[in-house]
């Protein structure tokens, strides 16, 4: 292990917590190995206490934005907070405890079962009206019945992924392709509303089961919180970072509004370098930046990754989910038992089709949501708010009649547009496996690499980052502490 190396400051002046900050790692011959993390999302924060724990404390955290949490994120609207990136606890009530629930159950997160179990009762048709309820199941058994036979075609598949279909190609074999309007929308439910793609790019053997379902069980529930489901990201900062008494982090060692624009790499160390001019040198860092940043250009690596990490990066996808919120100033929907999640079917696949009232979890705030994917949240990002709301009011009366009242406000999130995600999540395409998931999460020299998209079971969900940080910490501190800084990628096609 070299030597740690004194952060280089430049000759302008900063504020006292940035000196702070400097001292710590300054500090790295007395305190051990000094690790930069980038990035405060889940996966950066899970890491940071992983390797606190194991007593590698000489830490800093440089996040690009105001705040801790990543894509859990809340926000205000219609006098209520809402959540405008993860949003459920996905995975409950099976043989293996899904570790997000028990944060959630400790911290008393303010939470509500999801049931789907009505949806052949309420959805509407493009042009009005409502299908009669048989006809919706029917609908929905044929496509269970297809599911549950690209469910044992996956399990029949070799472990490399070589032989991977896409969930498209699955349903072609069992002579069934989804074309119209209804068949389109249940489709779009069963696969683009968890995957955020269509099934044509989705993979079958990565999918077909779907090992967060298959682990932790097949529950989800809604995570409606004031206080916010980035509270379980909170507590788990605040166990090892100083906070005051009310909560607010202090300590100089997480730094926020610092975007890393370069990361120089040597066999002595790294420097990373941020937009305003900082340079912070360390013996290791961790990049848990999104897949979607990890594939722009807003973070140089010098000298550049090898073409294999490149490759790893580039052939998985950074999806896009959008939950749009609209508030109206009474309520004009269904309400009661088996209404809360209701499905317009438009011949336009994926055109506002997925829809949900807050009528429990937010009584009396009179918001509705709907989610879109992909090609559609893409589009809708760069249009103005206005005629996102003016298309979705065109789908509610198609629903509800003419005469329901304008939605007075409307949240559009925006992830693809934004420089410090670009996207909502990563989708593991068509072929790939353990071979392409080790090389995604490989270290290159000094940089060590997390976040949800490295999760080899759980990419995309919450508990796939949260476990993705550990996992990643623990490789590196098995670096630090025993000098074993290998990482074995087994051959394509090795069967264990």
């Amino acid at each position: 292990m070299a030597p740690s190396r004194k952060q280089e400051m430049g000759s302008q002046l900063f504020p006292l917590a940035l000196l702070a900050a400097a001292h710590l790692l300054s500090a790295a011959a007395a305190a051990g190995p000094s690790v930069i993390v980038i990035g405060a999302g889940f996966s950066g924060i899970s890491a940071a206490k992983t390797l606190s724990d194991a007593g590698i404390t000489n830490l800093l955290i440089l996040e690009a934005t105001n705040r801790i949490g990543g894509r859990i994120c809340k926000v205000p609207f219609a006098g209520i907070n809402v959540e405008k990136g993860a949003n459920w606890v996905e995975g409950v009530n099976g043989d293996q405890v899904n570790p997000i629930w028990t944060l959630a159950n400790q911290l008393g997160l303010r939470k509500f079962y999801s049931n789907y179990d009505n949806l052949s009762s309420n959805t509407y048709k493009e042009e009005g009206g409502i299908y009669q309820h048989v006809t919706v199941q029917q609908i929905i058994d044929t496509a269970d019945k297809v599911e549950a036979a690209g469910e044992k075609y996956s399990e029949s598949l070799p472990v490399s992924g070589r032989g991977d279909i896409s969930i498209l190609a699955a349903q072609r074999l069992q002579n069934h392709v989804p074309s119209a309007a209804l068949e389109m929308v249940i489709d779009y439910y069963k696969f683009d509303y968890e995957f955020a793609e269509p099934p044509r790019v989705t993979s079958l053997q990565n999918t077909v089961p779907l090992p967060t379902f298959a682990n932790f069980g097949e529950d989800v529930y809604f995570v409606a919180d004031q206080r916010g489901y980035e509270i379980v990201v909170h507590n788990t900062a605040h166990q090892f970072l100083k906070t005051t008494k009310d909560g607010v982090i202090v300590d100089p060692r997480l730094q926020l509004n610092k975007v890393v624009r370069r990361i120089q790499h040597y066999e002595s160390g790294v420097t990373v370098t941020t937009e305003d001019g900082s340079v912070y040198k360390a013996d290791y860092v961790v990049v848990s930046v999104s897949l979607g940043v990890l594939q722009s250009n807003l973070i140089q690596f010098m000298p550049t990754l090898p073409h294999w990490k490149l490759l790893a990066i580039y052939e998985f996808d950074m999806a896009v989910y959008t939950k749009i919120f609209l508030k109206f100033p009474y309520s004009f929907w269904p309400a009661g038992n088996g209404t809360q999640f209701f499905l317009y079917a438009s011949d336009r696949r994926g055109y506002y089709p997925v829809w949900q009232h807050f009528e429990v979890e937010y009584p009396g705030a009179h918001v509705l949501l709907v989610t879109v994917t992909d090609e559609e949240s893409r589009r809708i990002e760069q249009q103005p708010d206005s005629l996102t709301k003016s298309e979705a009011m065109e789908v509610l009366r198609a629903m509800f009649g003419k005469n329901i009242p304008e939605a007075s406000d409307i949240l559009v999130p925006r992830w693809w547009s934004d420089r410090f995600y670009r996207g909502t999540f990563s989708n593991w395409p068509i072929g790939v496996n353990r071979y392409e998931y080790d090389q995604i999460r490989a270290p290159v020299g000094r940089i060590y690499f997390t976040g949800e998209h490295t999760s080899e079971h759980y990419n995309g969900y919450v508990h796939g980052a949260y476990l993705a940080g550990i996992d990643s910490a623990n490789i590196l501190i098995k670096c630090i502490k025993t000098g074993n800084c290998k990482y074995e990628v087994k051959e394509k096609d090795a069967v264990n």
